[in-house]
Order: C-alpha cells, then structure tokens, then sequence
C-alpha cells in the first residue's frame, strides 16, 4: 500500500485572529530549592561524537522525567546510578527525592556510553537504560500511592550499542502483556561517504511474556526492528496497542532489519492519486474563487445540492454523496456567494473571500481531485516578476533594483535541503509509511504528554502562532488533531537565541522555554483581567490579557532538564532541583 499525502487541518476556532501581544508581568513566581545529595552527571560529548546529530540526541537531552500518571511527580537519575523520585503534594513541605532503583553501585565506565535514559511505559511500568547496550525493564507497582516500594527489575538484556531510550508502551492482547520500546543510536555507517560518516539508528523492540505452564512467566524479545535515517527525529512514539510507528524528521527513515534479516528495499511507490480526470477546476483572484464542478448531463437546478458556509463548502446531487465537501483553505462570505448551472453539464461557483489579498494554496483542504488554472493574466505577472531571477548575464550591476542572481554568491545555507522535514506514521505490519506530511515551514518545537492513554502530542509552528497537535492513529481520516494554540508563541520562541528547551503545561494554562543558564520565561493564556483596562490606541476596553513573566534561578549551573505540570514548572540542575509554582490549584 502507497502513503497517502496527508495535511494538518486547523481548527480555527482555536486561533484568535484579535491577539495583541503578551504583557510583562512582575509578579512574583514562588520559587523553591532542592540540595541534590549527588550530582546529576552530564555526560560530556566525546571527540569522536562531532557531528551536529550527536548534539542533538545527546547533548540536549532532557535529563528530567515527568510521570503522566500521577500529577507533580518527576524523576531523574544521579551520578550513582540511582533512579531518584520526587512528588509535590505542599510546595513549603519539599522532602528531598527517595531512591526507588539503582542501577548498579558503579555505573558502566565503557568508552562510549551515553547518558542514562528513562522512559515511563505505564502507571506500573518503567524502561531504563545506564547508557550502556543494556535494556533494562522494571515493575515499579503504582508509583503515586504514597508508599515507598522499590522497582522490582523483571527483564535485563543486552541490546549490542549504547543507545538512549525515546518512547515505551505497555498493553495487554490475548492475555499476553507486551511492552513496545523505542531505542536511538547514531553509529558509524560506511556507506556514508558524503556526509559526516555516521547515520541515525531507530530500534523498536517488542518485549512479552511467555505464556508458562505451572511457572512465573519470563519476559523475552519478541521482535526487534531498526529504521534508518540521516537526521535525529524531532519526534519519534509507538502508537498505544504497538500498531505502528510515528516519526517526525528533517529526513526520512526507513525499515531496514527485522530480527535481524534485512528488509527488502522496493523502490518508492508514488503517492496514491487517482488516475481520472480532475473533477473540478477552479481560478483565482485576490477578491474571490471561482470554480466549475462536472455534474450529470441534463442537470435540473432542483437537482442541485449546494451549501456553503464561512469555512465549508458541500455541492453534490440530490439522491448521492456530495461531489465535493469539505473544510475550505480560508473563509469565505456566503452571502456574496452563487451558482449557476453551464451548458447543462457543468456549475459554475464563484466564493467571496473574506478576507482580499492572501491567495490560497488549496480550495478544500486536503482534497487533491481539483486542478488549479492559471489566467494568462497571472501568469504574465508570475513572469514579469521572477525575469530578474533568471537572467543568464553575471551580475554586472549590484546596485540595481532588481540585480539578476549570481550564483557564485551563493552559500550551503542558501540551498534548498534534499528532503523536506516530514511526520509519518508507519504500519507494523508492512512496515511502510502509510500517511505523510509535509511539514515544511511548521517547524517543531516540543512534545507534551497530555494523555498517558494517548501518544505524545507534538507542538508545531504556524506562521507566528504554536499550534498543539495530538496523534489520532485510530483515526486513519483525521489522524492528528489541532487541540490547543500558543498565541504568537512561534514568533517569541524564535527571538530566544539561548533557548534549550520548551514545554507546556497538560492543560494548556502555559508555556514555558529556558535558556542554557539560568532564565526561564512563562508565557499564559489570555485571562480576564480584575480592574478595567482600555486600549489608548483603538480606545476600546480591554476584556483578557496574555501575561508574559521571567523567573531567574539562583543558579550557575546549566539547565539539564525541564518539566511543567498544571500547576508547576520543575527545572535540574547537576546540583539542585528547582520547583516554580506557576499556578494555583
């Protein structure tokens, strides 16, 4: 089966076109500090771990875990080797975190380990790995119930390379408990000639229990697959029953061993298009869109089903499906709207924009039966404008308006990359990608957990907005979903140049980025506002404001890691654990 092209469909209710700006706030944020009896050890990247792949998988990893299933919990491992845990219940009654595991008293001292990585793969589960090749599976029974009860390690096994854990999934099929592992390594690759020499390694491993007689059951690896790519995803997560697979990267991966058998290559299969005819053509002009839809000859105008509203549009026949439906690329006014029916055969729609200028991309969004035709008047005005982009002369005068290109002034950050950066989801079964989007100018900016029944949410920019989206893939129609927008987020992020990290809190009251060192900026939802406000430019009251606030850390040492919850921000240090309530209950 061929991937299908699929596009990310805004909710626009969501976006809030009437967004000013945020508005500093010095309110003081409750700042709390945590003496660390042991470091947390950054692991310093080696000589041999030059490239800019290694920086991102290893030297900006997270070095902070929050727990999904029970609220205000985190956890982290230390120097020592030991897995340490820490749950607000009163802010001004912080204890210091409790050992709940220890990996060994002497952490692996091998040449190319890794950062110790840890992944909660349900409310009684947990993957953990010191950074060496072992994969370590614990039962850590319900670790929000108060009580003091150590992980109890059910399944150890060398995996081959240091690798750091990304995502793990429990679940439970025919009486048979299954855990869905997700492994990252970059390794060295001789078939990369071109490049840096090294090529990024996705492991996903399935770990079950066997189905004893009269015997405890014993955990073992059931299947083990690895995809490859040239760049580090962004986001990479097991769907929650270990059906499929999603990735996020600036390149594509493919499947390449399963068990270790290499998997046939077949050459790329197009993206599925229908081989007919387009069943609809449409132009456009800055003022409105005009469209001819084909319909049955002989065509009564009572036999016309047509409904459009500011952002859908139906036009069918009465008695079938609608020909066309679907979700328009921008609004449009209904009342400015008509139809009429064109030698018998055809109709003719014409939509008013509602908003003049913006040309659009597509008519209906993700609809690609349509052919979009250009007037001669547009395309001369296409041509008129780019002829100084094509001129074949050097370019002799640097001082005009418009000189031609030089391409001898061109540099590497000037070409455009060999693949676009995508989100795919892969199948288990095939081990094919079956939708893909083209992510393009959205560029990635953080993963959340939201639901711990659901998969990671993945937040996006568009244009200067962040848009929340959450994995659907029981949803083959719709299988990511718009939930939650950052005003103007995107443009703020893009300003902090020292930026490591940036989350949100579940419920989407914030969202927070930290710098390298010491700073952390909380950006809130708009509010309403206690006394009244007017705005002095447009002399109109203003009804909620969005609160930007900056808190400093009494700190030199660099953020390791960073977590939000509903109601507070948790930020590690090698040598503190800081907690900032941020709300209220």
């Amino acid at each position: 089966m061929a991937a299908s092209n699929y596009s990310l469909k805004v909710n626009r209710d969501l976006l809030d076109p009437n967004f000013e700006s945020y508005r500093l706030s010095l309110d003081a944020i409750p700042t709390y500090n945590i003496e660390l009896d042991a470091a947390v050890e950054e692991v310093k990247l080696k000589d041999t771990q030059y490239t800019l792949e290694h920086m991102r998988a290893f030297g900006m990893y997270n070095y902070l875990h929050l727990d999904p299933w029970y609220e205000d919990s985190v956890l982290f491992v230390d120097s020592k080797g030991r897995v340490l845990s820490l749950t607000v219940i009163l802010d001004t009654a912080l204890g210091k975190p409790r050992e709940v595991y220890c990996i060994s008293a002497e952490p692996s001292q091998r040449e190319d380990r890794l950062c110790a990585s840890l992944s909660l793969t349900s409310a009684t589960w947990a993957a953990l790995c010191d950074g060496s090749s072992r994969l370590n599976l614990l039962r850590t029974g319900k670790r929000g119930d108060g009580s003091h009860m150590k992980w109890e390690l059910l399944f150890s096994e060398d995996m081959g390379e240091p690798f750091t854990i990304l995502h793990s999934v429990s679940h439970v099929q025919a009486g048979v408990h299954a855990m869905e592992v997700l492994l990252l390594r970059i390794q060295k690759d001789p078939q990369e000639t071109k490049g840096s020499g090294y090529s990024v390694s996705l492991e996903w491993v399935t770990v079950a229990n066997a189905a004893g007689h009269g015997q405890e059951k014993k955990y073992e690896v059931r299947k083990r697959r690895v995809l490859r790519g040239k760049s580090v995803p962004h986001y990479a997560a097991v769907e929650p029953q270990g059906k499929g697979l999603m990735v996020a990267s600036e390149k594509p991966f493919v499947f390449t061993h399963v068990d270790g058998r290499p998997v046939e290559q077949r050459q790329p299969e197009p993206m599925e298009v229908e081989k007919t005819d387009p069943i609809y053509f449409w132009q456009q002009t800055a003022e409105d869109v005009t469209l001819w839809v084909r319909m049955p000859e002989g065509l009564a105008k009572e036999d016309v089903r047509f409904k459009v509203t500011a952002d859908n549009l139906s036009i069918g026949v009465q008695g079938f499906a609608p020909l066309l439906q679907g979700q328009l690329y921008a609004s449009v006014d209904p009342e400015a709207s008509t139809w009429i029916i064109m030698n018998d055969k055809s109709l003719e729609v014409t939509l008013q924009k509602r908003s003049e200028g913006p040309m659009w991309p597509e008519l209906v969004m993700g609809d690609r039966r349509g052919e979009f035709v250009m007037s001669d008047e547009q395309a001369a005005l296409i041509h008129q404008r780019l002829t100084h982009l094509t001129s074949e002369d050097m370019n002799a005068n640097p001082d005009g308006d418009k000189p031609p290109c030089n391409s001898q002034e061109l540099e590497d950050c000037d070409g455009f990359p060999e693949d676009s950066s995508s989100l795919t989801h892969f199948d288990e079964e095939s081990l094919r990608p079956t939708q893909v989007v083209n992510l393009g100018s959205h560029q990635y900016l953080f993963t959340v957990d939201v639901d711990p029944s659901e998969m990671p949410c993945l937040c996006l920019r568009h244009d200067v907005d962040a848009l929340v989206w959450q994995p659907r893939p029981n949803q083959p129609g719709d299988m990511w979903e718009h939930i939650a927008t950052f005003n103007a987020l995107g443009y703020v992020q893009a300003s902090k140049r020292d930026k490591k990290f940036a989350t949100c809190a579940p419920n989407f009251s914030y969202a927070s980025l930290c710098e390298c060192l010491r700073r952390v900026f909380i950006y809130r939802q708009p509010s309403p506002v206690e006394t009244v406000l007017f705005n002095r430019k447009q002399g109109r009251q203003v009804g909620q404001v969005a609160k930007q606030q900056v808190a400093s850390l009494d700190s030199d040492k660099p953020i390791l890691g960073f977590r939000a919850t509903n109601e507070r921000l948790f930020i590690l240090t090698s040598a503190n654990l800081f907690v900032l309530k941020v709300n209220n209950d």
